[in-house]
């Protein structure tokens, strides 16, 4: 990738797009372009083509999208579907009709069979029933890689695209109704250290597995495949480890220096048994994770006390 060419990252605030923003940056890149959602809806075709027609990127991540936790699939599902589908579809055309370089889409490792054989290949993809929990955002995820794809065998696109497992870090959403688990745990916990609160109450049993990669090895991993990837095959991006929900919760609890207990509330869903991907492919091309999750949990509660004016959080 060309540190001269222009630039888009699209959801450059998210927790993604602004992981990858800092990555361009360190790299020396200065040209980046970004648009906020006043500035850009990107569910709005004919503004989506203007900006591109004005703009002219020659390379594109597309890092935005409508994220969130088992409770936010479950009750906003028309949304997650809808504006998902609008957001890579436009994005993705605007991109060919604009003679853009390269193209990266980025998906989630969601997009996989709920009983997928672990550690999950991406070879597993549509070879069994989704997670219902996720399915709505699952669907249009894929959606997207079919979308680079198709763009790809009849256009000829040098469109691109990446699965990442679960990832946190600076930038997370910590709104408990709508955050995923890692940052959900550590609002959690540091509340109940607030208020001197005996316990913390966690979804679900404690045991399913889940994997977890900080968002700045996430971008790393970004550009690395806008440098040396190019085929038509999606690739996981991941670590190779995963943990359960129990044994994160005890390792957010330690790091926020919470001293109660953690109840586990078995009425409510566990999802997913485990994910853990398969990142094979993408080591092969050079590139493997170097944050700890240890190390990656200590910085991103430091960066939440540091940032409660930004998450609209009290502290």
């Amino acid at each position: 990738m060309d540190r001269n060419a222009r630039i888009y990252v699209a959801g450059h605030r998210g927790l993604v797009g602004s992981a990858i923003v800092r990555a361009l940056t360190a790299r020396g890149c200065g040209d980046v372009l970004t648009a906020t959602r006043q500035q850009l809806d990107l569910r709005e075709q004919a503004a989506v083509r203007e900006w591109f027609g004005q703009q002219r990127p020659e390379y594109v991540f597309v890092a935005s999208a409508k994220v969130g936790g088992i409770h936010a699939n479950d009750a906003y599902p028309a949304e997650f579907l809808y504006d998902n589908l609008l957001i890579e579809a436009n994005l993705i055309d605007a991109a060919w009709r604009n003679g853009v370089r390269k193209l990266l889409f980025l998906g989630s490792t969601c997009i996989y069979p709920r009983l997928a054989p672990q550690p999950i290949s991406e070879a597993a993809l549509l070879t069994g029933p989704l997670e219902p929990t996720n399915e709505w955002y699952a669907v249009a995820k894929i959606a997207g890689i079919k979308l680079c794809q198709a763009y790809r065998r009849q256009y000829g696109c040098n469109f691109i695209a990446a699965m990442p497992t679960n990832l946190y870090g600076p930038g997370d959403n910590f709104d408990l109704q709508n955050s995923h688990v890692l940052p959900a745990l550590i609002r959690k916990c540091h509340e109940a250290k607030r208020r001197g609160a005996r316990e913390v109450i966690v979804w679900g049993t404690g045991r399913p597995r889940r994997e977890f990669l900080h968002v700045d090895d996430c971008a790393g991993a970004c550009l690395h495949l806008m440098d040396v990837h190019d085929g038509e095959e999606f690739v996981n991006i991941g670590v190779g480890e995963d943990v359960t929900i129990a044994e994160l919760a005890e390792l957010v609890k330690a790091a926020v220096g919470f001293r109660g207990a953690i109840v586990y509330d078995t009425s409510r869903p566990d999802g997913t048994p485990r994910k853990l991907v398969d990142a094979s492919r993408i080591r092969a091309l050079g590139w493997q994770a170097r944050i700890g999750l240890e190390e990656g949990v200590r910085g991103t509660y430091r960066w939440f006390l540091e940032n409660t004016d930004v998450a609209r959080l009290a502290v």
